[in-house]
């Protein structure tokens, strides 16, 4: 049988399980969220993949509620994506939802086979390109 957490990551569906509430300060504010714990599998080995997600904003009009991003990010761990894919969808995913004023995530993936990973996505930067 499964468990409870277990039954609500499984289920998680982003499109209408990522809660945002409205931003009640107009003022300019920065968001930090550090989440430690994310896990996805590689997409060639199937092995773990784990790394620290941080992600920073300037809420506009919505903030991301913090059970919900837990959930999303939990999603990820049953999931075969790459390091890039599961960090350009992070990105991609707040960026949409909340449309804030900037948004970066930076992806810092533990070393694995002698090599480490980390991925920084800017609001900034992507706007540049």
């Amino acid at each position: 049988m499964m468990k409870y957490g277990e039954k609500e990551i499984k289920e998680f569906d982003v499109e209408k399980d990522l809660e945002i509430w409205p931003n009640k300060n107009k003022k300019n504010y920065v968001i930090k969220l550090t989440l430690p714990e994310f896990v996805c599998l590689c997409p060639r080995s199937g092995y773990p993949d784990f790394a620290t997600i941080y992600v920073e904003y300037i809420p506009q009009d919505y903030v991301v509620e913090l059970k919900a991003i837990k959930l999303y990010i939990n999603s990820f761990m049953t999931r075969n994506i790459s390091h890039e894919d599961s960090a350009n969808e992070i990105y991609d995913t707040l960026y949409s939802k909340l449309q804030p004023k900037w948004l970066k995530v930076f992806a810092d993936f533990n070393p694995r086979g002698n090599v480490h990973t980390t991925i920084e996505i800017d609001s900034d930067t992507v706007k540049k390109g």
